[in-house]
């Protein structure tokens, strides 16, 4: 993702291995290169991985909120509820892969995607991108997004 992508979200500094809390993944960040802002260049971390599909922004009955920053926030809480069932957290996360049908919307978006983020993970902030697609596989869903987490053993 590029820095403007995420700009309404607080930038992560690298971590430095005695400030990380134990157990928690380590923001990869090159010697000379600026501080990305609401995502991470890379990780390193160790332990079990839980990995989700693709997953959209739909209710426990199948239905889809109407705007592009509601989708963004019930995906969000459903890949929390899947990284809950794995025994893992937003803490744990170290890559997402969003897929959204029109990246207008989503940069249109990125002020209530931002609140949405840190309302439901927090200030974690992993590695990420973001892909265009001309559709995805619910018609009603505008994103999907994939995660992997990776919780210390």
């Amino acid at each position: 993702m590029s820095e403007t992508t995420m700009a309404s979200v607080a930038p992560r500094q690298p971590d430095e291995p005695s400030q990380r809390p134990l157990g928690r993944p380590r923001v990869l960040l090159p010697e000379g290169w600026p501080v990305p802002k609401g995502y991470a260049n890379g990780m390193e971390a160790d332990g079990r991985i839980v990995v989700t599909g693709g997953v959209v922004g739909w209710d426990a009955e199948g239905r889809f909120p109407k705007t592009f920053a509601e989708q963004v926030q019930q995906t969000l809480r459903n890949i929390a509820a899947i990284l809950k069932e794995g025994g893992a957290g937003p803490e744990h996360l170290v890559r997402l892969t969003w897929y959204v049908v029109d990246m207008n919307e989503y940069l249109d978006n990125l002020k209530s995607i931002g609140r949405a983020y840190r309302e439901v993970f927090g200030a974690n902030y992993p590695a990420m991108a973001l892909v265009q697609v001309v559709r995805l596989v619910e018609i009603d869903a505008r994103l999907e997004i994939e995660a992997t987490a990776v919780v210390p053993r």
